[in-house]
């Protein structure tokens, strides 16, 4: 196989990276904590207008922290998208919670508000509220945020947005924190994640910027932040010897990783921008292909185009989606399909569903956890069609016609 491989979103160096690095190193600061992790944090929260931020190993770092800090404890329910990375859900695990998830809806493809008030209002009659609710930004479209926080309002319910593949996106709402009304009227625009109590971010290789592994916990409660620090470093207490009245984490981010994620932050709204030439042109080259769908943009956001993502309708196009996959795999070009929804994944045991094959249904699986999910029909047809294209921000145009070739020869 003589042609290079292409992957899905491989890390794109901005140039900047070894002089921050080396700095670090001259510092001697290379260890958790130091001024690189404090300047990242900084820096960071200006971009997201997000008042604070903590710079730890992983997003799911963030969202264990984020839970454990706002009390779910075992027994509590918590509502997430069933469509998403498994990371957005396995602290409910850790936390001993029990999820509950929620579809997709078709326009926006992330948690379907409609779904939510219906499950919200038949909890609260039968007095079993969820303790938060983890709505994902998926492939780096922002959720209906205002009408989540606005449901969540009467019930006294902590949103944490699961904002791993949304940074640089932004969503509209309205002066009353609703997002865009038919009016048009708006309180202007908003990053992804801000409103909520807390927001979880990603830096993992693939992302649109990446520290190598790593993430950010963002909340305008300063409480909220602080507490997750002190958890983040092993909750040791101020004394000279160590001491520890609560059971922590080692979740904090390296100084050298820190600076490698100051250095990709200045070049973010770059890689935004080649993100979403990426889609268009894969858009404007095989958007006229009968059944192939493109990931819609929600009305009142703007996504940072993570991956470019299309639906395959095999009736129409005449091949589904794991054969283009395979058609690329076999040219050396990653493509991957959507994320395998939630309520379908062998690990949980969810009330009330039954997947094709149920009497094999975790099989092989050590243990299963306790999980409910709130439809779940859309999300399954968007991971039977769904299909992520190569999008990394360095693809050259000739990168780009090897794959859309790929695609359309699969046409029959």
């Amino acid at each position: 196989m003589s042609d290079k491989r292409i992957f899905l979103s491989p890390p794109h160096m901005s140039g900047l990276e070894v002089k921050f690095v080396n700095e670090a190193f001259e510092s001697n600061y290379i260890a958790p904590m130091g001024p690189q992790v404090e300047e990242f944090e900084r820096e960071f929260s200006e971009k997201v207008g997000i008042a604070y931020a903590l710079a730890l190993s992983s997003g799911t770092a963030a969202m264990h922290l984020a839970l454990r800090t706002l009390g779910v404890e075992a027994g509590d329910q918590v509502m997430a998208s069933s469509l998403t990375f498994i990371g957005s859900v396995t602290p409910i695990v850790f936390q001993e919670g029990i999820p509950v998830f929620v579809d997709a809806d078709r326009a926006t493809w992330n948690m379907d508000t409609e779904l939510l008030a219906e499950e919200l209002e038949a909890c609260a009659k039968r007095g079993e509220l969820p303790k938060a609710i983890v709505p994902t930004d998926l492939y780096g479209q922002c959720c209906d945020l205002g009408r989540i926080l606005e449901l969540c309002k009467p019930y006294g319910i902590h949103v944490i947005a699961d904002a791993a593949e949304a940074l640089g996106a932004k969503y509209q709402r309205t002066e009353d924190g609703r997002q865009k009304s038919d009016s048009g009227k708006t309180g202007g625009w908003f990053h992804a994640g801000k409103g909520a109590k807390a927001a979880v971010f990603s830096f993992n290789g693939n992302k649109i910027i990446t520290t190598s592994g790593g993430g950010m916990l963002a909340s305008d409660d300063k409480e909220l932040i602080e507490h997750a620090r002190f958890l983040s470093q092993q909750a040791r207490d101020p004394f000279p010897h160590y001491e520890h009245t609560e059971i922590g984490y080692n979740y904090r981010m390296s100084n050298v990783l820190a600076a490698i994620g100051s250095a990709q932050l200045k070049v973010l709204d770059q890689r935004i921008d080649r993100k979403r030439a990426i889609f268009n042109y894969y858009q404007g080259l095989l958007g006229d292909l009968p059944g192939i769908e493109f990931m819609p943009e929600a009305s009142y956001g703007k996504t940072n185009r993570w991956l470019t993502v299309i639906l395959i309708t095999p009736e129409e196009f005449g091949a589904d989606r794991e054969a283009v996959r395979l058609a690329l795999e076999d040219e050396n070009i990653e493509a991957r399909p959507v994320w395998k929804p939630m309520h379908m994944q062998p690990v949980f045991d969810v009330q009330g569903y039954k997947a094709q094959g149920a009497s094999k249904r975790g099989q092989g699986v050590r243990k299963r956890y306790q999980a409910r999910v709130v439809g779940g029909d859309v999300a399954e047809d968007l991971f039977n069609r769904g299909l992520c294209l190569p999008s990394g921000t360095a693809m050259t145009e000739n990168d780009l016609d090897r794959v859309i070739e790929i695609i359309r020869c699969c046409k029959r």
